[in-house]
């Protein structure tokens, strides 16, 4: 009996093509999310807030965009930000990074992004909008408390009095400046932005 040309598997095929179908399935499932997101996000923006896939049409990495939003250091200022989804998606959260450079307590210097949402509080239920709109709300109330894993434990083991019970933001210093000078922080804001152009 001939396996292959016939339509027949040769013994043991059908488990070397249950992961491929598996993964082949995952993708489909991803991709299916997604473009029902962008959809909403086209048919449904909310305001100051939008995402698409980037330029070169991948599905899996697209770019944001958040408008600062008023009656904070950040109105008037455009943000991007880049959007990696794992294979994974929805039951993992995408890799969010701000593009622009931004002043800002949850935000590092690399544009990393520091919300609890986009770690250990992730679930399905999130899309892209949930995470722009939070991400706009977190430009005007920084959660200066939040802080990543390797801090927490850092703090743990450097001081026995803290039991890991301080946390402190990517950026310590615009936190302090965020409570204590206001107007030196708006300033700090300014001149950190940067105009990023379209891709």
């Amino acid at each position: 009996m001939e396996y292959s040309q016939n339509g027949h598997n040769a013994p043991g095929d059908d488990q070397a093509t249950k992961p491929l179908n598996r993964k082949a399935a995952e993708a489909g499932s991803v991709t299916k999310r997604l473009q029902t997101e962008l959809m909403t996000l086209m048919t449904s923006p909310a305001p100051g807030v939008s995402a698409f896939p980037s330029a070169d049409g991948d599905l899996m990495s697209w770019t944001g965009t958040i408008e600062g939003p008023d009656d904070t250091p950040y109105s008037g200022l455009t943000l991007k930000l880049s959007f990696a989804f794992p294979p994974t998606y929805p039951y993992a959260p995408p890799t969010v990074l701000f593009k622009t450079p931004i002043y800002h307590p949850n935000v590092d210097f690399s544009g990393r992004i520091c919300l609890d949402i986009l770690k250990d509080k992730w679930t399905a239920a999130y899309n892209v909008q949930t995470i722009l709109l939070s991400l706009q709300s977190l430009l005007g109330e920084p959660n200066k408390l939040s802080a990543p894993v390797h801090v927490i434990v850092s703090n743990m083991f450097s001081s026995a009095d803290t039991l890991g019970l301080s946390a402190s933001p990517l950026n310590g210093e615009a936190a302090e400046l965020w409570d204590k000078d206001f107007e030196e922080f708006k300033r700090k804001v300014l001149a950190r932005h940067v105009d990023i152009e379209e891709e």
